[in-house]
């Protein structure tokens, strides 16, 4: 708990001063109620009085459990930037606790629609959060809402977050552009972006290079997964002259990758790199970025019920999914491997042992 208070106590609290829960034992509870299934604010009281027993041997709970309507209320509040500051901030002792390098490898970029978290009369325009995810250990990195839907936007704030030496970021062709490559190398760390048609000169440079196949190399793998096989064939060569003609900060190669499911399905994707990567390596990198969709995305919306979360006022829907992220984060941590994350939190909400052993890093 004292791990936990020195990170989140530099939180705002956006209260009246006569306010009577403390704000950190506010989250605390927050998160052991996440960590154990929640996912309302509601599940956040009804917590509380279920384990204020529990609570009370290491919270002080002066005014007893806070109301589901106290718990709303102060995630509408809560300043984002702080909050999610001290989320990186906990990670960074965590993982320090649990001896994990959480920045290396292979860091993945994408954005997820919040798709109940809209004001009324805007179903259409759900919000975005946009998460950097370390794909080799698994973890959230950082998360920013996208302001008025600018994915873009948000990517670059969390480029700028992070320490990327000796990490290869990767994202698919929205994040593409001048900007985002020139973020990249200026935090040392290399990139592996999608180009697709919203870059028409680029694109059409890239296979130009690829078709010459000047200094190109290739390889193949074969995975079967599903009830299904498929081939990847990947095409890589070096383009010294794209970065100066096309104004591009880093660039060194471009890459194919031909993916065949049976033999009526082909899907061919085209890469820019900052590093010519054997051809072996960039399948690699390239299969590793899915992981945010397969295993982060995936576990939010089917284990986490983030799809189905109903916050929708002010800044709410943006600190509770920062708040998944960071449970998500803790659960993945735990040392049982072979353990799914959604028996993890069903384990800790029926196993007092079990839910402190995923949090022992942080005392």
């Amino acid at each position: 708990m004292d791990r936990f208070y020195e990170c989140f106590a530099e939180v705002p609290d956006p209260r009246a001063g006569n306010s009577q829960h403390d704000l950190t034992e506010i989250l605390f509870i927050a998160l052991m109620t996440t960590l154990c299934g929640g996912s309302s604010c509601s599940d956040m009281e009804e917590f509380g009085q279920s384990k204020e027993e529990l609570l009370r041997s290491i919270l002080t709970l002066e005014h007893g459990i806070p109301s589901h309507d106290t718990f709303s209320r102060v995630f509408r509040l809560i300043d984002p930037q702080a909050f999610e500051t001290a989320f990186r901030l906990f990670m960074a002792e965590f993982a320090k606790g649990a001896q994990i390098k959480t920045v290396k490898g292979v860091v993945a970029i994408d954005g997820k629609a919040l798709r109940r978290g809209y004001e009324r009369g805007q179903a259409h325009m759900p919000k975005v959060m946009v998460t950097a995810w370390a794909a080799e250990t698994r973890m959230s990195l950082a998360a920013k809402l996208a302001p008025d839907g600018n994915e873009v936007q948000a990517a670059l704030d969390l480029v700028h977050l992070l320490q990327l030496k000796g990490c290869v970021v990767t994202g698919d062709a929205l994040h593409c552009h001048r900007a985002m490559a020139e973020a990249i190398t200026a935090k040392g760390g290399d990139y592996v972006l999608s180009v697709k048609d919203n870059q028409p000169s680029l694109l059409k440079d890239a296979v130009a290079a690829l078709d010459a196949g000047i200094g190109s190399s290739t390889a193949k793998t074969t995975s079967a997964a599903h009830g299904r096989q498929e081939l990847r064939e990947a095409t890589l060569a070096k383009v010294p002259a794209m970065a100066v003609a096309h104004d591009f900060p880093g660039l060194k190669a471009v890459a194919r990758i031909v993916s065949r499911r049976g033999t009526d399905q082909t899907v061919t994707r085209y890469f820019l790199l900052s590093k010519p990567y054997t051809a072996e390596r960039l399948l690699k990198i390239v299969r590793a970025h899915w992981g945010i969709e397969s295993t982060l995305h995936w576990t939010l919306d089917v284990t986490q019920g983030e799809d189905d979360a109903r916050n929708r006022k002010d800044k709410g829907p943006e600190n509770l999914a920062v708040l998944r992220r960071l449970a998500n984060n803790i659960a993945r941590a735990h040392p049982d491997k072979k353990t799914s994350l959604r028996r993890k939190l069903l384990r800790a909400g029926w196993q007092d042992d079990f839910l402190f052993d995923l949090i022992r890093h942080m005392r």
